[in-house]
């Protein structure tokens, strides 16, 4: 089994903060049951650490559980990020930075327009309009932001699954030694 087929083997990854807090399953328990089997068949741990851990496998009541029980025996990295979708959490935090965005925009298109109508109104009422290319050059960013809007959610979402992956692998890694 390699390191990359275990953690794929779980419906959430366990080792995401994400997911940490979920309830884990038998499924989930089952998977880190046969890793610890396969340990143990190739003499990496003892009977008797093998029995440990698998009472520690089966009390688990969490997936943030799980990993521990297999830290010396697969590598922690290569955090796998869902594929058809994110947990609501992150999802949530993707479409909150959207609207931030889209709050933006309407700002920078709202400010200009109305200062410059205001300007005109007070100095050209009934003259040629000009705050209209205003309007124009301001509103393009408020219709992208509006027009991209899946797009701009997905890639929130990447940025926050990245984001949770390197802090993970930041906890999880080894102290580096001092001299």
């Amino acid at each position: 089994m390699t390191t990359g087929d275990l953690w794929a083997e779980f419906e959430h990854d366990p080792r995401s903060p994400s997911y940490a807090g979920l309830r884990a399953s038998d499924a989930d328990r089952d998977v880190v049951h046969r890793a610890l089997g396969e340990a143990f068949a190739h003499g990496r741990i003892d009977r008797e650490e093998l029995d440990e851990r698998s009472d520690r496998v089966n009390s688990a009541r969490t997936l943030g559980d799980l990993p521990p029980v297999l830290a010396d025996l697969v590598p922690p990295t290569g955090l796998v990020p869902v594929a058809t979708g994110s947990s609501p959490d992150v999802r949530a935090q993707a479409v909150a930075r959207w609207e931030r965005s889209r709050r933006e925009a309407l700002m920078t298109f709202l400010t200009p327009t109305l200062i410059c109508w205001a300007i005109w109104a007070a100095t050209m009422f009934g003259g040629f309009p000009w705050p209209i290319f205003v309007m124009i050059g301001t509103g393009m960013g408020l219709v992208s932001t509006m027009v991209r809007k899946q797009d701009m959610i997905e890639s929130n979402e990447r940025r926050i699954l990245k984001r949770q992956q390197k802090e993970l692998q930041s906890r999880d890694a080894p102290p580096e030694l001092e001299e």
